[in-house]
């Protein structure tokens, strides 16, 4: 593939969604700092690793809602995104954050082990007897619902909405959005705006020990949250805790069924799990793409960005980078040292990325030591037509269950 054929390259065929890593190469081959217009939308496209460190470190590449504010006819999703941390300014990003980090500490977050723990071996219990299911909506995603729904206050019989909103709302953030995705997501907005305006009535009616209590605990005293940015965190919380959690772990166990040799690896030593699951994040990165906007002029190695113009960083892309990462499209179990990009770095690190390790650790070491001869029905699965996440939409697999007396 050369400059010309890059130029004509289009991201929305069924080869880039199973497999982008081909085309990142190339185009990292040519400049890791790339200006094109693939997107539609012109900007430095940067697939290098330390290219792609040094705007996540730089504080004057800021974020910006995916809707712009011309847009009226979706003024509910970019009031939303707007009041996010994700796309609010720095100084506003800097007073959200700290308010909701004290509620994921690592501390905090290991008090979820137990729960975890239960409804892990209750999903197992599920499916063990038929010798099959589907890890996305069998496992990973109704584990993270159970998670996410018990730590913010809300009903985890509303599983079903959840799944329905998160997929919608991803769509609507991906560059590969259409007037039809972003009509689907204006509902959907408001219908989970409507949600959490009634679950927070509730909340300051009747205070329980939830995340939603506290947040709004936080916004009586002396206004440190705005109603707003209350429910746009709630919206936040609500689709990042599922998005990268089920994504990591539905991957990884694809990965593992993918790499035997890895998979027999991990089964004869259950304690590689931790650089195991460091790994799964640089292979196949929850998060792909993410965009920032320059604030001023800045020179990036050679390539002077101007101020207003937009940087598109391909996680994915930094973190198959082999002048970082040796064998960087071998899975290894044992890599370390392993600094990754996946949760980002610097002031927007994932604030979830304690509890998403954490799920995912406690999701694959209970399955391993549930089942065995762990099979994929179809072994190239099947991934979501999106390109800021790397998202299986399904994933079917057949084991065979230990017996009882074997069970760990």
């Amino acid at each position: 593939m050369n400059t010309t054929n890059i130029e004509s390259f289009s991201f929305n065929t069924s080869e880039f969604f199973q497999n982008p890593y081909p085309f990142y190469e190339e185009m990292r081959s040519i400049n890791p700092i790339y200006k094109s217009t693939l997107l539609k939308y012109q900007g430095w496209y940067i697939t290098g690793y330390e290219e792609t460190l040094k705007v996540l470190k730089d504080s004057r590449f800021h974020s910006r809602p995916p809707i712009p504010a011309f847009s009226r006819n979706y003024e509910n999703i970019r009031r939303i995104q707007e009041n996010m941390m994700l796309f609010t300014t720095p100084q506003h990003h800097r007073r959200l954050r700290s308010l909701v980090t004290k509620f994921f500490t690592p501390n905090i977050v290991n008090e979820c082990r137990p729960f975890i723990e239960e409804t892990v071996d209750e999903l197992i219990d599920q499916v063990s007897c038929r010798g099959t299911m589907e890890v996305v909506s069998d496992y990973a995603f109704p584990l993270a619902s159970s998670v996410i729904a018990k730590i913010l206050g809300v009903p985890v019989k509303d599983y079903s909405l959840f799944k329905e909103w998160t997929a919608t709302f991803i769509q609507s953030i991906d560059f590969t959005r259409s007037p039809k995705t972003l009509g689907n997501s204006r509902k959907a907005t408001e219908e989970i705006i409507a949600y959490f305006k009634k679950i927070i009535r509730e909340r300051e009616q009747e205070p329980k020990e939830d995340l939603i209590s506290k947040l709004i605990q936080e916004k009586q005293r002396e206004e440190k949250l705005s109603y707003d940015e209350l429910i746009a965190t709630c919206v936040l919380l609500l689709i990042a805790g599922h998005e990268t959690t089920v994504n990591l772990i539905s991957s990884s166990i694809f990965l593992l069924i993918q790499n035997p040799r890895q998979l027999e690896k991990l089964q004869d030593d259950p304690e590689l799990i931790t650089t195991a699951i460091e790994e799964f994040l640089r292979f196949e990165s929850p998060a792909q793409l993410i965009a920032r906007t320059a604030s001023e002029d800045i020179i990036i190695n050679e390539a002077v960005i101007r101020k207003g113009e937009q940087v598109y960083l391909f996680l994915g892309a930094a973190n198959r980078d082999s002048r970082k990462f040796r064998n960087s499209h071998q899975l290894e179990i044992t890599r370390n040292p392993n600094p990754h990009l996946a949760f980002g770095h610097s002031r927007h690190f994932c604030l979830g990325s304690s509890l998403a390790r954490l799920e995912a650790k406690i999701a694959i070491e209970r399955l391993l030591q549930n089942v065995q001869n762990l099979q994929a029905v179809d072994g190239n699965g099947h991934y979501r037509k999106i390109i800021g996440f790397k998202s299986l939409v399904e994933l079917h697999v057949t084991f065979d269950s230990y017996p009882d007396e074997n069970f760990i």
